[in-house]
């Protein structure tokens, strides 16, 4: 795996996906949210929302501080993998549609290509199923 330092933000997904000429639905967003028992990251593809209804009962979307905390990340560069500590980990099942993903690699000017099926296999605890 090879981190792409880009010139151009890659904050968003639509920003990632002309970066690299991907579509934007091979953008992996790595999305923290909040529920009772900590916080939950919940890897959804770049053309989709999360129905959060479909996360859990009482599951917010976590604040910035709270994002940090979780995954040792700022909000805009948080990878899939590699945290500080481990972390819930949810895969929207969609992103299967695509051979390769684009992930964040840990600044908002960093992404990562990777298989999607060998990173569904490096985070071994995950749930894949239907969060859109």
């Amino acid at each position: 795996m090879k981190i792409r330092e880009l010139s151009d933000s890659t904050r968003t997904a639509q920003e990632a996906a002309d970066a690299v000429g991907a579509e934007l639905g091979q953008i992996v967003k790595s999305l923290v949210f909040m529920d009772g028992d900590g916080a939950v990251l919940c890897l959804c593809a770049g053309d989709r929302r999360v129905d959060t209804s479909k996360l859990g009962d009482g599951i917010r979307q976590a604040k910035a501080d709270e994002v940090r905390e979780a995954t040792g990340f700022a909000v805009g560069g948080v990878p899939p993998l590699g945290h500080d500590r481990p972390v819930r980990t949810v895969v929207d099942e969609s992103l299967r549609r695509f051979e390769t993903l684009w992930c964040a690699g840990g600044t908002p000017h960093a992404v990562f290509p990777v298989a999607t099926e060998a990173l569904i296999d490096a985070l071994s605890n995950a749930q894949v199923r239907d969060v859109t």
